[in-house]
């Protein structure tokens, strides 16, 4: 098998997500559509996540209790140097 291939990754189910972040999915996938955490997609399209998404998710979610809005947090995780969503440099 190739190197760095989909099945190689460690990646979790946005449940086990939920329950290790204490967030709901509903609130997970909306930090999606916000363009704040892209995961990978399996091949039938079920959400991945990596441990730089639940680090991204844990920094959101400390922002959110703060009180900052989305478009504030999209500027703090560009500052800390996160690029894996291309929607922070839009």
């Amino acid at each position: 098998m190739e190197e760095g291939t989909f099945k190689d990754k460690k990646l979790i189910s946005i449940g086990n997500v939920s329950e290790l972040l204490g967030l709901s999915t509903r609130q997970i996938r909306y930090y999606e559509e916000k363009g704040l955490v892209i995961p990978e997609r399996s091949a039938k399209g079920t959400r991945k996540y990596s441990i730089q998404d639940i680090e991204i998710l844990s920094i959101i979610s400390d922002y959110v209790l703060e009180g900052m809005q989305t478009s504030d947090i999209k500027q703090m995780l560009k500052k800390r140097g996160f690029s894996c969503a291309p929607q922070l440099y839009k």
